[in-house]
């Protein structure tokens, strides 16, 4: 009957054959999934299946205006080298990727119990991307794990997820509605909890903070271990075929340590400047006292001079350490502050003035308004300071100058192949303080309830570019615009789902096979939610099962609570499709996944999760009234 009811629906039928189609195409087809999931969003406008406020809706969505700001938070925090220094801290350095893997899961898993879970992903991909890179690890076999404890550890209070809040505002309206009590209890006394510390109580209002915790947890744990144990088979490593190490200009630099910086009286390997990817301590200088083979146990001394030589993306992350700064007193003689300037990388040409003087000599700076940072000149490990180097035609140099010096220098017969480093602007570290404000203002405002989420996105981005810890250029080239348009474009998809009858009339079909077991109901109707949450959005999804769940229950005459929290997982558990949850769009691209990663990894622990729940669920809180 179901089936029959939608094939009289025209446009039910081909909202179904548009998201068929557009699964399909980002399984198979290699292209931008923004651009597909768009074009199946148009396909449905101009059918008229959906007006345009309908299909542009998405846009003006609350969820994706906050991951829009929450990015250019990120970014603020990244900018100021907070982000850095605190993911240094917390995650280390790893001996093994499992250990790696460990580390990304625990500690943003306990974090997204007390916070939303996308600013925990959205503060967390761009610096578990950087600390990924510096040691050597795949990005793609942490971010996904790492996203999937985040949506479980969501789940293990009322706040750490919106669509725990939603469920909870639908039940408690039903209790207002004058529902009688009790209609469900909370039993764990199997677990050897005594009655009296409320291993049995009855449940006679709206979810309580904790109350889902007794379901979350375990399936926290069990999702720990599943990201451990499959991401060994399951996920692909998405690196590309060139490290950063195959780099053949080998760069020679050197570093100050400033005085009264952090680094002053620690050892080289608590400084973290021993196992540098692509970077090699060649020798310090102190004082005149050349130090030529250096002890990881050697501690760190105000204006030793660091010799280093490595690849030009482990040269700009050394920029990047607080506490170390090049080791030329030009670089603060130059006219525009540092973190304005940009690192640019220039090929000796042998009509420059220079070639054959030292760089001191030869007044580098005054001729060009600009510092030589390092020098690579075919492999070879100059020694010597960098202002006593005898420039040769070929020479690689990287510079520290103002904006306008690849204007000027671009077309110049001194240089060859001027071109600016990308991401290698001088961090804003005394602006630090001010990003860790913003950052913690925003978490506590949220957290308490005093502002809506976006609100305090909104808020704390534009304070980010209001205070200088981040410029509005770089604030708007840190949103990931792909991210946000496949966000905005499944909005319309979901709503044409609804709108057509399409996902009610699934739900209802699906719900009808299980029959009259209250398990087999309770399995079906996980089932629909499930599904729906990985075609359109959760909360979506969570408001579409829950009267069919309770509806359902009332029918059987069991007690609705334990559907109330199968669907409440299930609408937050979709591992299975980029759209599965919002979080899962945005490690796409950071990721480097393909569609396919998605189903090969989430798909199995969609199962484990829907088969924990539907078996725990009714323990906690029993069927039969």
């Amino acid at each position: 009957m179901a089936i029959e009811a939608l094939a009289a629906n025209w446009q039910a039928a081909l909202t179904g054959a548009v998201v068929v189609a557009t699964l399909l195409g980002m399984l198979f087809i290699q292209r931008a999934p923004d651009m597909i999931m768009l074009g199946g969003v148009v396909v449905l406008l101009l059918a008229g299946v959906l007006s345009p406020a309908e299909a542009l809706g998405g846009m003006a969505n609350e969820g994706m205006i906050a991951v829009a700001a929450l990015f250019v938070v990120a970014a603020g925090v990244e900018r100021t080298g907070v982000l850095a220094v605190l993911v240094e801290r917390a995650l280390g350095r790893p001996r093994s990727l499992a250990t790696a893997q460990l580390r990304t899961m625990i500690g943003p898993g306990i974090l997204s119990a007390f916070m939303n879970n996308t600013p925990v992903v959205a503060l967390l991909v761009p610096a578990i991307r950087e600390w990924a890179r510096k040691n050597r690890l795949s990005v793609s076999k942490l971010l996904m794990p790492m996203n999937g404890a985040v949506v479980l550890g969501g789940l293990c209070t009322l706040i750490g997820t919106s669509t725990n809040v939603i469920v909870s505002g639908l039940v408690k309206d039903r209790v207002a509605d004058g529902l009688p009590a009790p209609w469900g209890v909370l039993d764990v006394t199997w677990l050897g909890v005594p009655a009296a510390w409320g291993g049995y109580r009855e449940f006679t209002g709206p979810l309580g903070m904790f109350d889902i915790t007794w379901l979350g947890l375990p399936l926290f744990a069990v999702g720990i271990g599943y990201g451990l144990v499959a991401s060994r088979f399951l996920l692909k490593d998405r690196r590309p075929p060139m490290s950063t190490s195959d780099d053949p200009r080998q760069y020679s630099l050197e570093m100050l340590v400033e005085p009264g910086s952090g680094l002053v009286g620690r050892t080289i390997e608590q400084a973290g400047l021993r196992h540098l990817d692509g970077l090699f301590l060649m020798e310090i200088d102190r004082d005149g006292h050349v130090i030529a083979a250096v002890s990881p146990t050697e501690r760190l001394e105000a204006g030793d001079r660091l010799v280093f030589v490595g690849v030009i993306d482990s040269v700009v992350e050394l920029q990047k350490v607080r506490g170390l700064r090049p080791a030329t007193e030009q670089v603060f003689k130059l006219d525009n502050p540092r973190s304005e300037r940009r690192l640019i990388e220039a090929v000796v040409a042998p009509t420059c003035p220079l070639a054959g003087r030292t760089i001191r000599a030869g007044n580098f700076r005054s001729t060009y308004n600009a510092v030589v940072i390092a020098v690579a000149r075919d492999g070879e490990r100059l020694r010597g300071k960098i202002g006593d180097i005898t420039l040769q035609p070929g020479d690689t140099l990287l510079l520290e100058a103002g904006p306008g010096f690849l204007q000027r220098q671009r077309t110049s017969r001194h240089f060859y192949l001027v071109s600016e480093v990308g991401d290698a602007v001088a961090p804003r570290h005394e602006r630090a303080w001010l990003a860790c404000t913003i950052l913690a203002a925003m978490v506590l405002a949220v957290a308490l309830g005093l502002l809506p989420m976006v609100t305090a996105a909104l808020a704390a981005a534009g304070m980010m570019v209001a205070t200088r810890c981040i410029s509005s250029s770089e604030g708007r080239r840190a949103i990931e615009w792909e991210a946000l348009l496949l966000i905005a474009a499944s909005f319309g998809m979901a709503r044409a789902m609804q709108t057509t009858g399409l996902a009610t009339t699934v739900a209802e079909a699906t719900i009808a096979t299980a029959g009259s077991n209250p398990w087999l109901v309770l399995a079906a109707v996980y089932l629909v939610a499930m599904l729906a949450t990985e075609l359109m959005s959760n909360n979506a999804a969570a408001v579409l099962a829950f009267p069919i769940a309770w509806q359902t229950a009332e029918q059987l005459g069991v007690y609705p609570l334990p559907f109330v929290m199968a669907i409440t997982v299930a609408a937050s558990c979709g591992f299975a499709t980029p759209l599965g949850y919002q979080t899962n769009l945005m490690i796409y691209g950071p990721g480097g996944y393909k569609f396919s990663d998605y189903t090969r990894y989430g798909g199995p622990l969609n199962l484990i999760v829907m088969a924990i729940t539907i078996a725990l669920a009714p323990l906690f809180w029993p069927l039969a009234r």
